[in-house]
């Protein structure tokens, strides 16, 4: 077990100047760059206070944290609703978090497992953060679950069919007589674009297409990005008769920059992006879209996290129920409505 002595030892410091640090004293004088050390060091040896070790073994709070990057992301309301109702099936309330001081390195964020502040922790990685990187910050990966990652050593993770999803919306389009079909994905670092890419890809290959570099962006899943990609994608020759977005907050975007550009959709451009949302609805014209089961992987997540079998499936996919496509009126065949 690691010690106040250990931390000390490792940040150069005396044991009384580490207790004061992670004890938050607010008397101590301390240069902030020996603070930082100090934290780095708790962070690096994963050390926990003695009364949170107690505490993991013989109480528990009845609490779980769920930690997205954007609570106003409206992809997030269905995974919030699964976890709550399942946890709350095991006598668990759910605290949630949202914001880059509650990502995993953070004092923040380790404080709720080292001060033994919840039971658990359910993680939804920032898209640009790199997994491999933020499973190594994590300091009990144990008591974690990262959720739409993965595969990943050591942690539990959980994810949705996103090869399938991507599949399923490049399917329609191809039976609309679409074969210049581009993908707006998201960031290099995101887990799902490159699986929905996968499913883009597999699915053009089985029609004896490919997706054409020119026809391919790595901007990101936002409102704002999807705009930078959808004048990039519709600048080049030859132009995609059809679009698979990766997220549908991405694909309003898409849909207000083909609009901007002067393109009508769907009689020039068709587009289905991946998630459901109530906004979808709400586009001029509708937005296609494929649904995913986010309840599903919500209280999926919490049985995982609840199971304490690190022994057991390390890495889940939830695909009951499996991708849906709901087709509004951004899509059609070439040519036509």
């Amino acid at each position: 077990m690691v010690t106040l002595r250990d931390v000390a030892a490792h940040a150069g410091v005396s044991v009384s100047v580490v207790s004061r640090v992670l004890n938050s004293d607010p008397t101590i004088r301390i240069r902030p760059e020996t603070r930082d050390r100090v934290v780095e060091s708790a962070r690096l040896l994963r050390y926990a206070p003695n009364s949170a070790g107690r505490s993991l073994r013989r109480a528990r709070s009845h609490l779980l944290a769920l930690v997205v990057p954007d609570v106003t992301n409206a992809t997030f309301t269905d995974l919030v609703n699964g976890v709550e109702t399942r946890a709350l099936d095991h006598s668990y309330s759910v605290l949630l978090a949202s914001s880059p001081r509650m990502q995993p390195g953070s004092e923040g964020f380790n404080r709720l497992l080292n001060e033994r502040l919840v039971d658990g922790v359910l993680l939804q990685k920032d898209d640009s953060a790199p997994t491999e990187l933020v499973a190594r910050a994590l300091t009990h990966p144990e008591h974690t679950v990262m959720i739409n990652s993965g595969p990943v050593e050591g942690v539990r993770t959980i994810g949705l069919d996103d090869v399938a999803a991507g599949a399923l919306a490049t399917r329609h389009l191809l039976e609309l007589g679409h074969r210049t079909i581009g993908y707006v994905g998201g960031v290099p670092a995101s887990d799902t674009s490159s699986r929905r890419q996968e499913g883009v890809e597999k699915e053009l290959a089985e029609a004896g297409l490919t997706l054409a570099r020119e026809h391919l962006t790595t901007l990101g899943y936002t409102y704002r990005s999807a705009r930078d990609a959808v004048r990039l994608l519709l600048g080049r020759e030859p132009r995609p008769t059809a679009l698979v977005v990766g997220n549908v907050n991405a694909g309003i975007g898409a849909l207000t920059e083909a609009a901007q550009m002067g393109i009508r959709v769907p009689e020039e451009l068709s587009v289905v992006a991946i998630h459901d949302i109530w906004p979808a609805i709400t586009c001029s014209p509708a937005l296609t879209t494929v649904r995913l089961p986010m309840g599903a992987l919500g209280s999926t997540a919490v049985e995982l996290l609840l199971s304490g079998d690190a022994t057991g499936p390390i890495s889940r996919v939830v695909d009951d129920p499996a991708p849906e496509l709901v087709r509004r009126a951004s899509t059609a065949a070439v040519g036509g409505t």
